[in-house]
């Protein structure tokens, strides 16, 4: 199992869904795609609230993906 995190969970615009760690490093205006294919700018990956937290669900076509994947 890895010691580092691999992906990360984001509530962004229609869902809180897992995006690899990469993500997080990929500059504002540019593209990014979850597990589930759902693509986001990478701005939503840093600009949330607790609040956004409760209101969007969590994407279960993500959750899935992530319980079928082998552990690095």
């Amino acid at each position: 199992m890895s010691d580092y995190l691999t992906y990360v969970w984001r509530p962004v615009t229609g869902g809180r869904h897992a995006f690899p760690i990469t993500a997080t490093k990929v500059p504002a205006g540019d593209q990014v795609v979850a597990f589930c294919g759902a693509e986001s700018n990478a701005v939503e990956l840093h600009d949330w609230s607790e609040v956004d937290w409760i209101r969007e669900g969590t994407c279960m076509d993500c959750w899935h993906v992530l319980t079928i994947r082998p552990c690095p």
